[in-house]
């Protein structure tokens, strides 16, 4: 699955699961191409609803599908899934807590060509405050695949975040996804970066860019967001002090806000949260678009070298 785009990975996974889940029904608001999900559509016409563009009633009817004893996935855009169908989102989905997988696509800067109305660097703080609600954020395609079955196999809602683009990977197929457990991939002494999402591999970079000036990184990945793995995250201010989260997401309200939370009540450690600060994306390179946010490796080894300091 090297270099495999996440939104690809996570087609197949559906796909897969429609074998083994009968009642696996899946919904696309006129976007499936885009999201993958035609993939189960060409496999199972039957269990496939494109209800148009029209992301709150596909809600509705994922609702109900699911009141009926169906495990139901609805696609889009994760900006759309998280401001145009909030209402049922919370009301028909989450309030009584049905078995309903939300897949927002697309997330953070990668449909970065389409800029700042279709970027979606606010959609974890929105889906983290929703009460019985989990949130899953992915970094590459293995994980992608193996999370995307586990959440289908989660009881209750869950919102999980999918990225547009082919990213390096990070796991072998020998990988296991546990849901609510983060994961150390480096271990360290000076910082901990914490990383969700493709900024994981980014993370990793910027680890042996500091390992260079003799800066020893930790790295942590936190796939779910919510419930959030306060042990890994408690173990690690213990070891190395300073704290450093690493979000392609506005860094109030997503990861850096849930890391915080946890410091604050249980154990006050120096933090720096890297990420978007308070401002829409916009359209051009994926890649200058991260570096120009702090999100390359070398901006996000700058801001732990300063905070070093």
């Amino acid at each position: 699955m090297n270099n495999i785009a996440v939104k690809e990975a996570y087609g197949i996974a559906l796909r897969e699961l429609g074998a083994e889940i009968k009642q696996l029904v899946v919904l696309d608001s006129d976007v499936g191409s885009s999201t993958r999900s035609i993939l189960f559509g060409q496999a199972y016409p039957e269990r496939y609803f494109n209800v148009g563009i029209a992301e709150a009633n596909m809600c509705a009817v994922a609702a109900g599908l699911a009141s009926a004893g169906k495990v139901a996935f609805v696609n889009t855009f994760a900006v759309f899934l998280t401001t145009r169908a909030l209402d049922p989102v919370t009301s028909l989905i989450a309030y009584p807590n049905l078995n309903v997988k939300l897949a927002g696509s697309y997330a953070g800067l990668s449909d970065s060509y389409d800029g700042a109305t279709h970027n979606s660097v606010s959609d974890i703080a929105v889906s983290r405050s929703i009460p019985n609600l989990s949130v899953v954020c992915v970094s590459d395609a293995v994980q992608t695949a193996r999370a995307t079955k586990a959440v289908a196999k989660t009881d209750g809602p869950v919102y999980l975040r999918l990225s547009r683009a082919a990213v390096p990977q990070v796991f072998d197929e020998n990988y296991e996804f546990r849901f609510g457990k983060g994961e150390l991939l480096l271990e360290g002494t000076d910082v901990t970066l914490i990383a969700t999402g493709y900024m994981l591999q980014k993370s990793l970079e910027a680890a042996k860019l500091l390992e260079k000036e003799g800066i020893s990184a930790r790295v942590v990945n936190i796939h779910t967001i919510k419930p959030i793995n306060e042990d890994i995250i408690l173990d690690s201010a213990a070891k190395t002090g300073l704290i450093a989260t690493v979000e392609e997401h506005s860094i109030i309200g997503g990861l850096g806000g849930a890391v915080a939370e946890v410091l604050a009540e249980k154990h006050p450690s120096k933090m720096i949260r890297i990420g978007i600060s308070d401002s829409f994306g916009e359209s051009g390179d994926y890649e200058e678009l991260l570096d120009k946010f702090g999100l390359s490796a070398k901006r996000i080894a700058e801001r732990v070298r300063r905070a070093l300091r």
